[in-house]
């Protein structure tokens, strides 16, 4: 195993400190990560999320800080921007947010005011929880109106979106999921939007770095506003940014400071310029490829072994797995428990129309960013489809968990950690 950042001063002053990260740097690597929203990140990105950057205050923008000292803050945030626009050839773009979350905050800061209406996909059907569920900020402040999928497709019905969208009037549409496996026609649903005078934020947190690669529709050349995490698929650090037209920028930068956040996290904003250096290189689209290759491999294998993927399969980096048909008694909190004792990280799911609470849910959410990123291909997909099978089919029994766990461990090592 390798760390990008000495960690000896750890180790030497704080004991208790140290054995947690030793022992975390040691899950990670002996463990099979299929969270869709996890990656790995490369030891540049950690190096300069564990830099000097961290000790420096900038609030404000390039050349309009509230504080002294800021000249490299300044590079470093512009390096960030002009690389992002380069790879997403879009217009402005805001680096600073925080979270994916805290973008689509500012989004809706600029949008709307309190009580507007948004319509966006429902949680239960793959959407998010800053797109409108009740206790988040989203749902509390605004009137949410959801779509869904199509009981039989599994997929987003735009007939059924446009008659949501001509009989509520939302002033912003919201696309982009948490658990959707297909591609998604970001140009339809700007239509839809102009058709009703609302404004289009396209969501690409999960798919960005597919869309950066050009392996998935970009909704940049149509959509007002463009959020995204910089982890997931983009394979940066935890953070958040915008993009949009050239006419939000003002009000975008606005909402973001100082209207919802103070000081950047400069040394995340580094990180972010490392990852979109990175994206920016031939071979990121190689590795976008094969995240769709192991994804289509590990779905096809899945099914082969019995089970039911949602919507008949998948065209981006993860996967909806219904366990009702093959495991009719296993919950999703159960295959997650059992899967994780085995050394296969994956989280519970809700599927669409599922009749089981949120915390036990029918399904599993799998995806394949971060096994790509330790360099596994099509074969070992197979070969992780068959343990999931063997584990869940065991009902959690030890003997196969504990079988499945040594041959995980032994394919782990085969592939370190970046």
């Amino acid at each position: 195993m390798s760390t990008a950042v000495d960690t000896s001063a750890i180790e030497s002053t704080d004991s208790k400190v140290w054995d947690i990260l030793q022992a975390e740097q040691t899950r990670q690597h002996q463990t099979i990560e299929l969270i869709a929203s996890e990656n790995h990140v490369s030891q540049a990105v950690m190096e300069a999320t564990g830099s000097v950057f961290t000790n420096k205050y900038a609030e404000g923008y390039p050349g309009r800080r509230y504080y002294g000292g800021c000249v490299n803050m300044d590079a470093a945030e512009d390096l960030a921007r002009d690389r992002a626009k380069e790879l997403f050839k879009c217009e402005h773009v805001n680096v600073q947010p925080h979270s994916g979350s805290q973008a689509n905050a500012a989004v809706y800061f600029a949008a709307l005011k309190p009580g507007d209406t948004i319509l966006s996909l429902d949680l239960a059907h793959g959407g998010h929880l800053s797109h409108g569920l009740k206790v988040n900020m989203s749902g509390m402040l605004y009137n949410i109106v959801s779509y869904g999928v199509d009981r039989k497709t599994e997929q987003v019905d735009f007939a059924e979106i446009r008659r949501l969208a001509q009989e509520n009037k939302p002033k912003l549409i919201i696309s982009g999921a948490s658990a959707y496996p297909r591609t998604i026609d970001f140009d339809t649903f700007s239509e839809i939007a102009d058709e009703v005078g609302a404004a289009h934020m396209a969501d690409i947190a999960h798919i960005a770095g597919l869309v950066a690669a050009g392996l998935h529709p970009s909704p940049v050349p149509t959509a007002a506003f463009v959020t995204t995490t910089t982890h997931k698929t983009l394979r940066g650090p935890r953070g958040g940014m915008i993009m949009c037209k050239e006419d939000w920028k003002t009000k975008i930068d606005s909402r973001i400071f100082p209207g919802s956040q103070g000081g950047p996290l400069m040394h995340a904003i580094l990180g972010k310029a490392v990852a979109f250096g990175e994206a920016l290189k031939p071979e990121f689209k190689t590795y976008q490829q094969q995240i769709l290759d192991n994804a289509k491999a590990l779905a096809d294998e899945l099914t082969t072994c019995g089970n039911r993927i949602v919507s008949g399969g998948t065209d981006n980096h993860l996967m909806l797995v219904d366990l009702r048909p093959q495991y009719p008694d296993v919950t999703g909190k159960d295959a997650e428990a059992w899967l994780e004792q085995a050394g296969i990280i994956t989280n519970k799911n809700m599927i669409p129309f599922d009749e089981r609470k949120p915390t036990l849910t029918s399904g599993l959410r799998i995806g394949t960013p971060a096994l790509t990123t330790r360099g596994m291909k099509q074969d070992d997909m197979k070969t992780i489809a068959r343990w999931i099978d063997r584990v869940l089919q065991s009902q959690g029994k030890g003997d196969a968990i504990f079988a499945v766990r040594s041959e995980v461990i032994a394919l782990c090592d085969q592939h370190p950690m970046p």
